[in-house]
């Protein structure tokens, strides 16, 4: 009857759950369908998903986390709960407790919000860390010791940069440039250069197939369908590897930016350290084709993909939880 430990990566784009003694159970995108007069959940997840844009008047499919935060407070309780009840770990007698991952710079307002929606889902305690520093972990870097180790983070919704040291972050700093930036960089590319209307789902999935970070390096062509802005007809266009990367270069230029900054300020010792062991790139940006190689030519240092860029931080809020002493 004891509670089950439960830990939460409350992604703008993907949700994870991670419980205790049984690894990642869910790795659902982070969407909710509800009827839009009884606001009841026809659907959450991937199911959802699908719907995205599709939807009749009646049925919103609606994504409640906006760059790294709670946009939409009510759904993403209906979304939390929704999920804890799959799971079944929830009963009369035995609350979850959370651990829910969130970015660095979140205001303390954001913070209770997550707080808050994780206890009116069901929970009995809330634990909230920094998302890099559960990064760092669930990427296997060896945090705790006073080496330096460094994380880049590149999420749906916000990309964070963070150096740790002992345990804790030295430097860090957090941007509202991840994924969803560069798709809607791809949907502007379209519209503006080839005059074609296009959806998130269909941006997402070219960056995916086609896109790369690093110029010349990447030579596919993928088919594209949407709505032609001067006929209003459908139509179809060829894309290239090279068109992406030109549309989204831009962004990825901010995002190095920021690396550089949080470079900057970091102590000596810290820096020499990471020229030694490199940064560690997690979630779902580091797969983007290229990025490893932008990311070395642009810092001059070692640079690697986490092996489960995905599920970092959800493995990582595992090994937290079997480690609750630290957290509290």
């Amino acid at each position: 009857m004891f509670s089950k430990e439960v830990g939460i990566d409350l992604g703008t784009a993907n949700l994870l759950i991670y419980v205790k003694g049984e690894g990642v159970v869910i790795d659902e995108p982070s969407v909710v369908a509800i009827d839009a007069d009884t606001k009841k959940c026809l659907a959450a997840g991937s199911e959802a998903k699908e719907m995205l844009g599709r939807t009749p008047g009646r049925v919103i499919a609606i994504r409640p986390l906006k760059d790294g935060v709670i946009a939409d407070f009510e759904v993403t309780e209906i979304m939390l709960e929704f999920f804890l009840k799959k799971l079944n770990i929830k009963g009369m007698f035995k609350r979850p407790s959370i651990l829910i991952c969130c970015p660095s710079n979140i205001t303390s307002v954001e913070r209770n919000a997550i707080r808050d929606a994780a206890y009116r889902a069901g929970a009995k305690k809330v634990f909230i860390e920094e998302e890099p520093k559960v990064a760092a972990i669930g990427a296997g870097l060896d945090i705790s010791k006073p080496s330096g180790c460094m994380v880049l983070d590149i999420g749906g919704g916000t990309t964070d940069v963070a150096v740790l040291s002992l345990g804790e972050i030295v430097s860090s700093t957090s941007l509202k440039v991840a994924g969803d930036t560069l798709d809607r960089d791809i949907i502007k590319y379209l519209k503006e250069e080839k005059k074609l209307l296009v959806g998130d789902r269909t941006a997402e999935e070219v960056k995916k197939k086609v896109g790369t970070a690093w110029k010349g390096s990447r030579h596919d062509v993928m088919e594209v369908s949407g709505r032609d802005l001067v006929t209003g007809l459908p139509h179809t266009i060829n894309l290239t590897s090279e068109e992406i990367e030109a549309s989204i270069r831009e962004n990825l230029q901010n995002i190095v930016r920021a690396a550089k900054t949080v470079l900057e300020q970091t102590p000596p010792e810290l820096s020499s350290d990471i020229v030694v062991r490199g940064i560690v790139l997690t979630g779902g940006g580091a797969l983007l084709h290229g990025i490893d190689e932008l990311m070395r030519n642009e810092l001059h240092v070692p640079v690697y993909v986490a092996e489960n860029a995905l599920r970092c931080v959800a493995e990582g809020t595992g090994i937290m939880l079997e480690n609750l002493h630290l957290a509290k």
